[in-house]
């Protein structure tokens, strides 16, 4: 019999795992001291941003040797640049187990050809081997956690105190709500829309100064577009990462992301972000402990994301339709929660196995967490009663 109609509903419905949802009783009030109609290189504009970097630092207590510049196109923009600007130095490992970490090793296997590129993979739902993983000789490639699977590296024991290459992280669904082991990483990549719910089209770069040593030590044999060039007569462009962007950013979504650093200093900084979120992750995950139709896609808990937690359908009268009739269950559930104004955008990666993808990050309620499962139990009985419907 299909669950009751829930009453409760969340003050939020934005679960969406990219753009992600704002921050708790965020308006367009926290935009009116932005920079518009001003030049990026003002004095005003060019303090915002130098700003957002020392609150970048401040929040994600980035190592004070570290630089952190803002890029352009997002997270992917500050991967390509790190992918073409130091890859092909060395050997390189490139680690897999979700769409992303799959679209770069495209870009190094298809577009650069590194003939010394080694692809360590897994499926969707675990890690790799990363005992398998050389980080003592040679460069590596990883996601931190896997939004499209809901997977997340547990800790970084595994790169090497005294590897002799860099690792490339592209940390976008797990900074700001998951611990980087800063003195394991030189290269840390992530997005302003997925960290804390900011505006799209900005990235963020974090080198150490192996990575700065790399780009100043070493010319790749292809050519550099202009947005990826960060060094110039041989020497790191270090305005990029004082507030001299490449090129022009939106002053409006810097305002945007100032507002949301500002609200996790006031939540408690990195501690409380974190704790917001693995909360979140808890009421998801408590749900599914006692639900029988739906588990959790991350096959082992200690690799489960607290961000991007992805689920599939296990009701033994759905998967026995194969997994189209998965899909499309999936897909039902989904759109009826749409509709309802109860949930926005929840289905799973186009690339990922067929299910719901829910959003766990900071910036999103428990509260909300705890109301939309009512009516996740609820859409689960409407769309099984239109199949039975259906079959009748």
């Amino acid at each position: 019999m299909p669950a009751d109609r829930p009453h409760a509903r969340p003050r939020s419905a934005h679960f969406s795992s990219g753009p992600c949802a704002k921050r708790p009783g965020w308006t367009p009030e926290a935009l009116k001291d932005a920079a518009l109609g001003r030049s990026h290189r003002a004095k005003l504009g060019k303090g915002k941003l130098k700003l957002a970097i020392d609150l970048t630092r401040e929040v994600l207590r980035v190592p004070a040797e570290y630089r952190i510049g803002i890029v352009p196109a997002s997270d992917t923009g500050a991967v390509e640049m790190a992918l073409w600007s130091m890859l092909g130095a060395r050997p390189v490992d490139m680690l897999a187990w979700e769409s992303f970490g799959e679209g770069w090793v495209t870009d190094v296997a298809k577009q650069l050809k590194l003939q010394d590129a080694r692809v360590v993979k897994a499926d969707y739902g675990a890690l790799p081997d990363l005992s398998s993983v050389d980080t003592k000789t040679r460069d590596v490639v990883f996601t931190w956690n896997g939004t499209t699977s809901g997977v997340r590296v547990p800790d970084a024991e595994w790169i090497a105190a005294d590897r002799e290459g860099l690792t490339i992280c592209d940390a976008t669904s797990a900074a700001f709500s998951q611990r980087l082991d800063w003195p394991k990483l030189d290269l840390v990549t992530y997005s302003w829309q997925k960290a804390l719910g900011g505006e799209a089209a900005h990235g963020m770069l974090i080198l150490s100064p192996r990575a700065v040593e790399r780009l100043e030590s070493y010319v790749p044999a292809w050519p550099l577009p202009k947005i990826f060039r960060m060094t110039k007569g041989g020497k790191l462009i270090e305005g990029i990462f004082e507030g001299e962007t490449i090129n022009t950013p939106s002053m409006l979504c810097v305002e945007d992301y100032l507002d949301a650093l500002h609200w996790a200093k006031r939540e408690g900084g990195l501690d409380g972000l974190v704790a917001r979120s693995d909360r979140n992750a808890k009421t998801i995950l408590d749900w599914v402990a006692r639900t029988p139709w739906v588990a959790n896609l991350a096959r082992d808990p200690a690799t489960a994301s607290n961000t991007s937690v992805c689920l599939v359908v296990t009701d033994p009268e759905v998967t026995a339709g194969g997994k189209d009739a998965v899909a499309a269950f999936a897909k039902g559930v989904a759109a009826t929660l749409e509709r309802e104004g109860v949930a926005f955008d929840i289905g799973s990666y186009r690339d990922a196995p067929p299910g719901l993808r829910i959003w766990c990050g900071a910036t999103v309620e428990a509260s909300d967490l705890e109301a939309l499962t009512l009516w996740l139990d609820w859409a689960y009985g409407q769309e099984k009663a239109k199949r039975v419907a259906e079959a009748a």
